[in-house]
């Protein structure tokens, strides 16, 4: 049985940065019209919506990522800056 104080599910809010499972994309959630999301890329672009069941919080590595990526792209070419 749950206590008071036992946070209820996550539901994310408007400027939170999410993942979207369904996707693999990162973007800010900018808008909720039940039942979806409406999502935005972090670097600016076009919307698409997603589903709550869909979404998760995003981690520290999950924005890293594809930095890392591109960096380690770059590294194997002799390219460091």
């Amino acid at each position: 049985m749950l206590g008071d104080d036992h946070p209820g599910p996550w539901e994310p809010q408007v400027g939170d940065t999410v993942r979207d499972t369904a996707r693999d994309r990162i973007g800010r959630v900018v808008a909720r019209t039940p039942p979806r999301y409406a999502l935005r890329p972090l670097g600016g672009g076009i919307e698409w919506d997603a589903f709550p069941t869909d979404l998760r919080p995003v981690k520290t590595t999950d924005l890293l990522r594809p930095s890392l990526t591109e960096i380690n792209k770059r590294s194997s070419r002799g390219h460091l800056t």
